[in-house]
């Protein structure tokens, strides 16, 4: 991490009834490799009257992957999907020409006090692929290849590294790695990686060139095969990234596309209701603007 060109600080933004800390897109990087979106829920404790109600909304071109270190969410969609994520398991939903889903606190938790922590992160498609059909994994966290080296615990959570490969089902080069320690260590992983490549620091600091980092930052790279960096004690890190599309992506609300009038169509479709409905629920997130 010698090679920092940018540092990303957490920027508040309200999605409905719930405040996240955005971290990408950023003015100076709209995207690091494929990864065009990520926020930072919480940590929120929410009382027995406080509730996550995300009503059905829609996405087109690219793939969400929820990720949670506390509580718990029903994700429901368009294509009959209904699955509760719980922490360190992985929800990968691909929008592909458009799916429609909600995010709720299960019906057994909403009169209980609770806590909701995690990212929610978009992967934009490939262009061959920004229409395909609608799909959905969940994968469990203990299907997620993890392991342990020199006191450094390691998890792959979505693509390919370190000689290893992540079930979930992702469509494009790229990798999402979670990496813990509990004493002081020296990390260096660059010959591992690929691509445009950063860091995002959830706890503890991170130490590089006589420079400190905080968390709740992401520390975005020149050279991804320059990785190399120090964390402080009891530090959870995770580094993102992969092969850059060579066609440039637009973003307009929950839709990512290579042109603006795919963006166009999408925003009309769901102006006039033309998505596919996810069953049993009838509210829906309105358009901006509209």
């Amino acid at each position: 991490m010698s090679n920092v060109d940018l540092i990303i600080e957490e920027r508040a933004a309200d999605i409905g009834n719930f405040m996240v800390g955005r971290l990408l897109p950023f003015r100076q990087k709209r995207m690091v490799g494929p990864f065009s979106f990520i926020d930072h829920m919480g940590p929120a404790e929410m009382t027995a009257d406080e509730n996550l109600d995300v009503a059905p909304h829609p996405h087109t071109g690219l793939s969400t992957l929820t990720f949670l270190f506390e509580g718990n969410i029903v994700h429901k969609d368009s294509l009959g999907t209904e699955v509760e994520i719980e922490p360190g398991a992985v929800n990968w939903m691909t929008a592909g020409r458009g799916i429609v889903h909600s995010e709720r606190t299960p019906d057994r938790l909403r009169t209980t006090e609770k806590t909701l922590h995690g990212l929610q992160i978009w992967v934009a498609l490939p262009l061959e692929l920004e229409e395909m059909e609608p799909q959905f994994s969940h994968v469990e966290k203990d299907d997620i290849p993890a392991w342990e080296d020199d006191g450094v615990q390691y998890r792959l959570i979505a693509g390919k590294a370190f000689g290893k490969e992540s079930p979930v089902p992702v469509h494009s080069e790229l990798y999402f790695i979670e990496i813990k320690n509990k004493t002081e260590t020296t990390v260096d992983i660059g010959e591992h990686l690929y691509g445009e490549s950063a860091l995002y620091i959830l706890e503890g600091k991170v130490e590089n060139d006589g420079h400190t980092y905080e968390p709740k930052r992401i520390l975005v790279t020149k050279d991804a095969s320059l990785c190399s960096f120090t964390m402080k004690a009891n530090t959870t890190v995770y580094i993102f990234g992969g092969e850059v599309f060579p066609e440039e992506r637009f973003i307009h609300w929950n839709f990512v596309a290579s042109s603006k009038e795919k963006i166009e169509k999408a925003r009309e479709m769901w102006k006039n209701q033309e998505f596919d409905k996810v069953p049993g629920e009838t509210d829906f997130v309105p358009l901006p603007g509209s």
